[in-house]
């Protein structure tokens, strides 16, 4: 079952893209959408695309972090063992992912994308930076596991102060 409305979606695309068949004519996607900047509305949405040139340059060309303005048509289940997926009919680049820019740094440290946070990895320390998408310093997590709470917190006094 399809909508016959087509959706426009922005989101992160936070894990590599992969073909969707043997000869890369289609790819496949999860697509990380956050309407506000709450994590409780955070959803993963898993997407096709099967037209060959956009499959060509989603698989070729887009890297995790980048920002994404999706347009689609829903795919809904007919029965509960199918899943939910968009099927993308049009893509634009709207962010690019911050790049590393010490090339030096690439082996052992990373950048990865949690809806509008952006969080520096380093292999040589257990703490993780976190930053809004923006720049703002959101703080220190002193492990990845800890980000989450990290988040919440500073959600919390984003609220509380009316930002």
């Amino acid at each position: 079952m399809t909508t016959t409305e087509p959706l426009v979606l922005d989101g992160f695309l936070d894990e590599e893209t992969v073909p969707g068949d043997l000869h890369g004519s289609t790819a496949r996607l999860r697509l990380t959408v956050s309407p506000t900047d709450e994590r409780t509305d955070e959803m993963i949405l898993p997407c096709t695309v099967t037209d060959p040139e956009l499959a060509h340059v989603v698989i070729h060309d887009l890297v995790p972090g980048d920002k994404l303005r999706v347009t689609g048509y829903l795919q809904l289940p007919r029965t509960p063992d199918e899943p939910m997926w968009l099927v993308i009919s049009t893509l634009a680049v709207l962010e690019t992912a911050p790049a590393l820019s010490d090339p030096a740094t690439a082996t052992t440290a990373a950048l990865e994308r949690y809806g509008p946070y952006v969080c520096w990895l380093d292999a040589d320390t257990p703490d993780v930076e976190v930053f809004t998408a923006t720049g703002a310093w959101v703080g220190t997590a002193p492990e990845p596991n800890a980000i989450s709470e990290l988040l919440e917190a500073f959600e919390q006094r984003q609220a509380t102060n009316g930002d």
